[in-house]
């Protein structure tokens, strides 16, 4: 089980990832757009260079939803692969059986 303090980080860095999300999509278009001038582009940049660092989407983990497990995640059903085992031997995700053969 991941640390609570970790868990709640994440939650607020997605918060943050989305409340500016819009905003950098616009000043990345402005830095791309050829047909912009360059004085454009510089205020641009200066301004996604003066948003908060960790408002980029890279900065996201993804975790498991029950225990906070950064590694191991299985992205299909958000949780980690230890779990996933679990719970698929208990007959708690539809459609998963364990194989044999």
């Amino acid at each position: 089980m991941a640390k609570k303090s970790k868990i709640v980080r994440e939650f607020h860095l997605q918060k943050k990832v989305q409340k500016h999300f819009e905003l950098r999509k616009e000043l990345r278009a402005i830095i791309k757009n050829p047909n912009v001038s360059d004085e454009e582009k510089e205020k641009a940049i200066i301004k996604l260079q003066k948003l908060p660092r960790s408002s980029s989407a890279s900065r996201l983990t993804n975790r498991c939803a029950v225990s906070g497990r950064p590694k191991g995640y299985m992205r299909n059903f958000g949780i980690s692969r230890v779990l996933l085992r679990e719970m698929a031997n208990k007959g708690l995700i539809p459609g998963v059986k364990k194989a044999s053969w």
